[in-house]
Formats: C-alpha cells, sequence, structure tokens
C-alpha cells in the first residue's frame, strides 16, 4: 500500500513551498476537493476521509512558526505529532533540533505524506499508523497537537489522552485557529500567528491561529 500510496501523492500533489516557513516544503494539492474524489476512487471508498496530508492547516502552521521562534521547546527532546497529517509540525519539530520526530496519523495515504514530505526537508520523521488513542500516552518530550478540535467525538477523546501525557511530565503544544470543540478552558495561549491557508477548506484565506499549551 505504501508505494501505491506515494505514487498517488506524487500524482495528485505538487512539491511547494509554505509561505512564511523559510523553504519548509510540502506536497500540496491546489485542488483539494478534486484530490478528495480522487481518493474516493482509489480506494472504492465513497465516505473516505478528507485528505488533510494534502493541505497545510491553520494550526500546523501557528505550531510551526512556534517552533521556529523557539526551536529551545523542542531542541534536543523527543516529539509525537498526533494528527501528523503532512507531517509539517513534525518536520517544523526536525528543523528546529528535536532529537526524533514521530507523526501519527490513522489516514492511509499519510504515512507516504509524512515520510515523502520528510524527505524533501532533510529531516527523518518515524511515522505511527495505529490510533494511540486507544493506548497509553507513549514516552516522549513534546506532543504536539494542531487542528485535532473539529468534530465533537473525536475531541471528546483527545483532551483527556492530552492530559494524561501532561500529567506524566510531557509538554503538550496545541494549535488551533479555534474550531468549534478547542477547550479554551483547559487552555493558557501562548502565541498567535496570521496564516495563509486555502478558501476550499477554511472560510477565509487568511486566518490567525493559536499555540496553546495545557493548564
Amino acid at each position: 500500500m505504501r508505494q501505491s500510496s506515494r505514487a498517488f501523492i506524487l500524482r495528485h500533489t505538487r512539491l511547494q513551498t509554505v509561505d512564511g516557513l523559510d523553504g519548509l516544503r510540502l506536497h500540496l494539492a491546489d485542488d483539494v476537493l478534486g484530490l478528495w474524489h480522487a481518493v474516493h476512487r482509489e480506494l472504492a471508498h465513497p465516505d473516505a476521509a478528507l485528505p488533510f496530508w494534502a493541505f497545510a492547516w491553520a494550526g500546523g502552521l501557528a505550531l510551526a512558526h512556534y517552533l521556529a521562534e523557539n526551536p529551545e521547546v523542542v531542541r534536543g527532546k523527543r516529539v509525537l505529532d498526533l494528527a501528523s497529517g503532512s507531517g509539517l509540525a513534525a518536520i517544523a519539530a526536525g528543523r528546529a533540533g528535536a532529537a526524533t520526530m514521530a507523526g501519527a496519523d490513522i489516514d492511509p495515504f499519510s504515512e507516504a505524506a509524512i515520510e515523502l514530505n520528510a524527505r524533501a526537508n532533510g529531516v527523518k520523521v518515524n511515522v505511527i499508523s495505529r490510533n494511540l488513542l486507544d493506548e497509553a500516552p507513549p514516552d516522549v518530550d513534546v506532543v504536539l497537537a494542531g487542528d485535532i478540535w473539529y468534530e465533537q467525538p473525536l475531541a471528546l477523546r483527545v483532551l483527556p489522552w492530552l492530559q494524561r501525557a501532561r500529567d506524566h511530565g510531557v509538554h503538550v503544544l496545541v494549535g488551533d485557529p479555534g474550531r468549534c470543540y478547542l477547550p479554551t478552558a483547559e487552555l493558557v495561549e501562548l502565541a498567535a500567528y496570521d496564516v495563509n491557508t486555502t478558501t476550499e477548506l477554511e472560510d477565509l484565506a487568511l486566518k490567525q491561529a493559536r499555540v496553546y499549551r495545557l493548564r
């Protein structure tokens, strides 16, 4: 599956720089909705998930900006990027000097996307393709959680999991543009960034996204 997924991604995306992130490059789709239909055909699955891995989402962009400005947060540390998608936040951690980076995502195409994007940026990201929310938080120093508050069932599972990680000494950073289920009462804002997105999937091309830590 990985080889065919890699070929699919290369066929439907274009390697391009990410605005404002000093040479960071990702394989991104110019027509995300067209790609979504292609995913449906490729998997023969009309309810296949949106290709989150083909888009630089606002929360991940905010995390990447924050790590570029504050590399000491991850320098020399073990980092997990939860619901990694394209691997953007994990790659940003690698560029900031993290010792190891892992990207966790259950999308069948995400593993190949993370590997392709990591290679394009000269970093190594280990991919975890199982659902980590079914397990205890792993032994890492930092968890990055970008753009995971878009639906209630997921939000209700993610928050306790992140809190358990925090209680075991893990530094948890959340990146989000203020989606519906963001648990703002549980968060402390650290920074805000204006980031370029796409109106195919967001309501505005320029959104303000914030980085938080858990209380």
